[in-house]
């Protein structure tokens, strides 16, 4: 457990320093704003496509895996929406609240920390996990907010959610690689060395990006916060491990890799979403900051229980 703390260390370490940065204003939101771009569209995506373009397809689609992760995160998504009816929320509200239980930080701060934590192999595993929250869930909220508002599901709305999709990097790098590897052609070695050294930059300008944003996080509604805190941290990695460990077994690695990326804390896209649509947002920041801080001694934890799987 110590050794596993020591060696996560490092990553937190580089969020707090890009949270002094944001809090002391030497990085400002509009530095930070631009940083996470570059993160999100070249350094990140390079990362994807290259790994997904170099593994084998037949090691990176595994169907047991993502339907187990997949009904491990619904039963804390399900499990968020309840709590949140039976305190009289909106759907909408509700939907926000259960993607904070449900959606972690995969793409900026699980896909290079397990990758270096668990070895590479990790990485197939973590790109499916990534896309079931992609294409599922990141769906979801934009049809719960949508249909809870409107009374219905539109053609509007779905084309949203297309956009939404086609428009997002890390699905379309992840894509993109997928059939590459598919259709076994190789990477020539320039293009493979350009998204080796761009792809570089997204472990570094990820976690610094994540910890210079959430010196802009409020921590308004702490005790709401810390429930979805303790679902997505406690309860999300559980679930999923229930389900991929006695109910939908794997092997043991991938079945680890996706129990560890359900630990993570929640995600920032789901303030982005919150704050576009106008529906709970300081909720889901302070759910983003308080998950967080205390996954610096919950993540360790998760990832010495399943490296012993």
């Amino acid at each position: 457990m110590v050794d596993v703390f020591l060696r996560t260390l490092p990553f937190f370490a580089i969020i707090g320093l890009g949270y002094w940065a944001g809090r002391s204003r030497f990085f400002t939101q509009e530095a930070t704003a631009y940083l996470t771009k570059f993160v999100f569209y070249f350094a990140l995506s390079a990362m994807l496509f290259r790994f997904a373009a170099t593994l084998p397809f037949a090691e990176i689609f595994n169907a047991r895996l993502v339907l187990g992760y997949l009904l491990g995160t619904a039963a804390v998504y399900v499990l968020a929406t309840l709590v949140a009816r039976i305190r009289g929320l909106d759907i909408p509200t509700a939907a926000v609240e259960a993607q904070c239980a449900a959606i972690g930080n995969v793409g900026f701060l699980g896909l290079p920390m397990l990758a270096l934590l668990l070895s590479e192999a990790a990485i197939g595993p973590v790109m499916l996990v990534l896309t079931v929250d992609l294409v599922v869930f990141s769906s979801l909220i934009v049809i719960l907010i949508n249909g809870g508002r409107d009374g219905r599901l539109t053609a509007a709305t779905l084309r949203l959610i297309g956009l939404g999709l086609v428009k997002n990097p890390m699905f379309v790098s992840i894509s993109a690689g997928m059939l590459w590897s598919a259709f076994q052609v190789p990477v020539p070695t320039v293009l493979n060395d350009f998204l080796t050294i761009l792809g570089g930059a997204a472990t570094p300008g990820a976690l610094f990006a994540i910890g210079a944003s959430l010196a802009t996080k409020s921590a308004e509604r702490v005790q709401i916060a810390a429930w979805l805190g303790f679902c997505k941290l406690i309860m999300h990695p559980l679930c999923v491990g229930i389900v991929l460990i006695w109910l939908i077994p794997v092997e043991a690695f991938p079945a680890s890799v996706a129990i560890a990326a359900a630990a993570l804390p929640v995600a920032g896209n789901v303030y982005m979403l919150a704050a576009h649509y106008g529906v709970a947002p300081h909720r889901a920041s302070a759910a983003i900051l308080l998950s967080t801080a205390a996954s610096i001694l919950t993540v360790p934890f998760v990832i010495a229980w399943v490296s012993t799987l």
